[in-house]
């Protein structure tokens, strides 16, 4: 099972890549149920990394958790 499925079934909401204009950084933007979904996928996932590795990452990603706010200009 792949890495897409297996976070799915662990619970990931939604799952984007994103590369600023001069294609040189990337940013994952997951949505999860929680933090500690998401803690718990990602540390029982070493194949992530190997990915990660074999892409040319070379710094340790830095998980950031957000919350969404409820504003009254959402659309």
């Amino acid at each position: 099972m792949g890495i897409a499925q297996r976070a799915r079934d662990a619970g990931c909401v939604h799952h984007r890549f994103f590369a600023n204009e001069a294609g040189g950084e990337v940013l994952v933007v997951d949505e999860w149920p929680d933090a500690a979904s998401f803690m718990r996928f990602f540390e029982s996932s070493p194949d992530i990394g190997e990915m990660m590795g074999e892409a040319g990452v070379t710094e340790q990603p830095r998980p950031e958790f957000w919350r969404e706010l409820d504003t009254p200009d959402k659309f």
